[in-house]
């Protein structure tokens, strides 16, 4: 075994997810892309495989050409451990936007701030900043 890749697999929306995620966290990058063809499953241009970077980590992700009955589960969440007050109130801000939030972003007794919330993809994200 090479490595351990989280996966996530949009329906029509990945290359906006991407760009999303990598303009917010630092040091993130969509690394490559392939589409689908004219004659593809897929819609044609839409992701048929994505590697992207979120501060270091790598991350694969598809828009899927089969219409599925689920999504995205909070039981899965990407956690970032933020370094400032300020970075995460900006991530808690902007993955708000159009999302939802699981737990508001407070003191909870385990840490100095932390939140969780989902974002307008559906991805789950948990927000930490450490006493």
């Amino acid at each position: 075994m090479k490595k351990i890749t989280p996966f996530l697999m949009f329906q029509g929306n990945a290359e906006e997810a991407m760009n999303y995620y990598t303009s917010l966290i630092e040091d993130s990058e969509i690394t490559s892309i392939s589409r689908y063809g004219a004659n593809g499953p897929g819609a044609e241009g839409s992701v048929l495989q994505a590697n992207f970077l979120l501060k270091g980590q790598e991350f694969m992700c598809i828009d899927s050409n089969i219409k599925h009955e689920f999504t995205f589960t909070p039981s899965f969440s990407l956690f970032i451990t933020c370094d400032s007050e300020e970075e995460i109130n900006r991530l808690y801000e902007n993955l708000t936007d159009g999302g939802g939030i699981l737990m508001p972003l407070d003191n909870h007794g385990f840490s100095k701030k932390f939140g969780w919330i989902v974002d307008k993809f559906g991805v789950s994200w948990q927000l930490n900043l450490p006493n």
